[in-house]
């Protein structure tokens, strides 16, 4: 049996960089991913060049675009359009190239890595975790790392995270060429959405295009929205193959560490509540989970409940006006479209906050009160 300082369940973008971080720092680490090879993932792939800084090797084999410019609309028309400050302040990447490039510079540092490893059990024996597969394989870590993303049962069968789970319900497709979407340009697209937004990101060759809603159950006309938004790109109405998925977002400061244990990325409801945005807190979840538990490994400290509380100041206090933002935003849409992004100064809050230059807490108090004051 397999034996390691840090079982890490789940080998996306929070695993992967949690097991670099770890392994970096010296611990033996034994990562567990169910997939075989880096299969396409529905995640738009946008991410703030500000998390390079929490890696020492570079990122930009992963990255197939650099946005420096964003679009919006409403319905179609109405057309605001933002350039994002500064040098690469936003990357587009294609998922599996950057979940390979994290996974090898993980194995470099010495992650035990095993795939097709689909998780049956976990329990905790005395002082070690273990983890067994369907087809019979075991592990055991001293600390054990929830990273299987937004279907995991764990995080909710060890009481990690919110107790009522909120989803963002989203339907996604990848089309081969850019269309009509100009060069180093994201498009976000309002209106049509009932309680949300439709979204476009290009990558190298090709475009991810999505549209997802943020309040009460999944929507039904998905179908009919991108019908609608394809031809706005330059692609046929009915192409591509759509997938559906349902993605946690945040809700509200929880506890994402017991004893030994931690949740990180999607499995922790980490994701941003308004604009969707998964993998900068996968990463710095990944970051900031390494640091607290090689503390504990080494006896810096008692237990892990410094991970908690790192992640709520650098990431969960924004979040908290983000999810205000959002109920109000998506409530009230086309009020929030004229005052959230028509304003001279909003396209340019938003695209500081998408670089990660700026929280939703800078912004947050002003934008309710225009919100609730003009309905």
């Amino acid at each position: 049996m397999t034996s390691s300082d840090a079982v890490i369940i789940g080998g996306g973008a929070a695993g992967c960089s949690t097991a670099f971080h770890l392994a970096n720092k010296g611990h033996k680490v034994t990562l567990l991913e169910k997939h075989s090879g880096f299969p396409l993932r529905s995640c738009g792939g946008g991410m703030a060049a500000s998390v390079q800084q929490l890696f020492p090797f570079p990122l930009k084999s992963a990255v197939d675009e650099v946005i420096k410019r964003v679009e919006f609309s409403w319905c179609l028309s109405d057309k605001v359009i933002a350039d994002l400050p500064g040098d690469s302040p936003f990357w587009i990447t294609r998922r599996e190239k950057l979940d390979e490039l994290l996974l090898n510079n993980a194995i470099e540092k010495g992650t035990e890595f095993f795939d097709s490893f689909e998780v049956k059990t976990v329990d905790k024996n005395e002082n070690q975790w273990r983890v067994t597969s369907v087809d019979g394989r075991a592990v055991e870590g001293k600390c054990l790392v929830i990273a299987d993303g937004s279907n995991s049962p764990w995080a909710e069968k060890f009481n990690l995270g919110p107790k009522k789970l909120h989803y963002a319900s989203t339907t996604s497709v990848r089309l081969k060429g850019k269309g009509l979407l100009p060069p180093n340009t994201s498009r976000f697209e309002f209106g049509l959405v009932p309680y949300g937004f439709a979204w476009a990101f290009p990558l190298e060759d090709s475009v991810n295009i999505g549209v997802g809603t943020f309040i009460g159950n999944k929507f039904s006309d998905s179908k009919e929205i991108l019908n609608q938004l394809l031809p706005s790109l330059g692609f046929e109405q009915d192409a591509g193959i759509r997938k559906d998925s349902q993605l946690r977002v945040w809700n509200g400061h929880n506890t994402l560490h017991r004893e030994g244990l931690v949740a990180v990325g999607d499995a922790a409801s980490l994701c941003d509540p308004f604009l969707a945005e998964g993998l900068r807190p996968s990463l710095i979840s990944g970051y900031e989970a390494a640091k607290s538990i090689h503390h504990w490994l080494t006896g810096n400290t008692n237990d892990l409940s410094n991970y908690t509380l790192s992640m709520k100041e650098k990431w969960g206090n924004s979040m908290a006006w983000g999810r205000r933002i959002s109920q109000v935003f998506y409530r009230f849409p086309k009020i929030g479209y004229n005052l959230g992004i028509k304003r001279p100064t909003a396209p340019q809050r938003i695209a500081q906050i998408l670089s990660g230059e700026m929280g939703y807490e800078n912004i947050a108090q002003r934008v309710i009160k225009r919100l609730l004051f003009q309905r």
